[in-house]
């Protein structure tokens, strides 16, 4: 502290002695010093607003901060005021915020904190061009409040099917023979699915940074779309791979692929192959399990190389699923019962390269959207009519997730770490022959 501060300060700390005395005079009726203390009297009531501020200042900093207006000298009761409140850090500190404003994160930067969810992704910056990871923690944890949403839903979605039932004719709800069992199922009217409130409310969970507008999810253009096979079984048709290899079950044996999703693809592979005579590669390539751990940062980066190269070299391919698991808490248990078999539910899900803050995501483009849309509407449809409760509902989420890479590009979660092995192999059974209903041709 400089010599002129400190003077400064002794004729503060002098000012505010002589109020003291002051103060104290009057309070006892010193009379005498009424006249020498009128000045004083001047300054001190002039310095009331002021003096009330600061000390709110000091004692509540953060009301004060927050819900202030700048404050600009009046003259000497500020200055005399400000001058000794600024003795103390407290106040001097708050003082020096009042030209603080808090920095607002990029857009691009806000979007990469938004996009945790329930299936990570590896996307990329388009003004940098680095990969960044979309931690597994925050994945779960989304995945968590989906479900918690999913179960608040379901019962809504429960009361809508039984007036939907009460709504349709006896043509509408048709009784069908699924493999080993007679199913009653719902066959919904166009002119429900017409209704995109009904669609979007009965059908779909659409995570909270992302939307999809009447226009893309319009029941008559995607029930409209031929899904169907093009090409024979002379050649490979349907591709299955799984972008994370290492999701397992509850009685899943660690180091044995056959009780993982990858075993439960091959069941699925051997179904297609061997009942509905599909051509079918299973791609069990591995992309989550880097270097001894596991670890997903780069898993849809590699799968996309991986997976060109198979279309590149089979381009007979009209279908690709990326078959997973799904993570919920551990007391939840996604199962139904399917020809008598306890079945673990599945769920279809879409990316839509849409953020809700910023728009479509350019550097994420899917040509394929609205096919990929149709092709989960319309297995989810069969579902309904063939087995109903077998599916939950169709999750959209914000990003991609290497469904650009046909249009009957599909990614299925079925069941979740909390099913058997048992319960994700009887559900590979409906769900080959939904696959098979919207897929062959007629």
């Amino acid at each position: 502290m400089n010599r002129l501060q400190k003077i400064i300060n002794g004729i503060v700390w002098l000012i505010i002695g002589i109020l003291g005395v002051y103060i104290l005079g009057y309070g006892i009726k010193g009379q005498s010093l009424s006249k020498a203390a009128y000045t004083c009297m001047k300054v001190l009531t002039g310095a009331e607003g002021s003096l009330q501020n600061a000390a709110a200042e000091c004692l509540y900093p953060g009301l004060a901060f927050v819900a202030g207006e700048p404050r600009t000298s009046s003259g000497f009761d500020e200055f005399l005021i400000r001058k000794a409140m600024g003795i103390f850090p407290l106040f001097s500190f708050m003082d020096s915020q009042e030209l603080y404003e808090t920095a607002t994160e990029s857009a691009v930067t806000y979007e990469i904190l938004i996009q945790g969810g329930a299936h990570d992704e590896n996307e990329i910056d388009a003004q940098t061009g680095e990969a960044f990871d979309i931690a597994e923690k925050v994945e779960e944890e989304n995945l968590r409040a989906a479900q918690e949403e999913q179960e608040a839903l379901e019962q809504e979605r429960r009361e809508q099917e039984a007036l939907a039932q009460e709504n349709q004719t006896g043509e509408d709800q048709t009784a069908v023979a699924a493999q080993s069992g007679e199913i009653l199922g719902i066959e919904y009217t166009m002119e429900q699915l017409s209704d995109f409130d009904f669609l979007k409310n009965n059908f779909y969970i659409v995570e909270s940074n992302t939307d999809i507008s009447s226009d893309l999810l319009n029941a008559e253009t995607l029930l409209g779309m031929d899904m169907t096979m093009k090409q024979d079984n002379s050649a490979p048709q349907i591709l299955i791979y799984h972008t994370h290899s290492q999701e397992g079950f509850v009685d899943s044996v660690p180091g044995d692929n056959s009780t993982t999703i990858v075993g439960v693809g091959e069941y699925l592979t051997q179904i297609l192959r061997d009942t509905y005579g599909y051509n079918v590669i299973h791609n069990t390539n591995v992309y989550d399990f880097i270097d001894g751990e596991l670890d997903r940062n780069q898993a849809y980066t590699l799968a996309e190389a991986d997976v060109q190269q198979i279309l590149a070299e089979n381009p007979t391919i009209e279908v690709i699923i990326d078959l997973h698991r799904d993570g919920v808490q551990e007391d939840t248990h996604l199962v139904t019962e399917v020809n008598g078999k306890p079945t673990a539910q599945i769920m279809f899900f879409n990316g839509l390269s849409f953020s809700k803050r910023n728009g479509p995501i350019d550097y994420l483009q899917n040509p394929y959207i609205g096919e990929n849309l149709s092709l989960s509407l319309q297995l989810k449809l069969a579902c309904e009519k063939y087995y109903p409760g077998f599916t939950r509902k169709v999750y959209l989420k914000s990003l991609r997730y290497n469904l650009h890479l046909r249009p009957k590009s599909l990614l299925v979660e079925a069941g979740a770490q909390t099913n058997t092995l048992q319960e994700m192999l009887n559900a590979m059974e409906p769900l080959a022959y939904v696959l098979n209903q919207v897929l062959k041709n007629p």
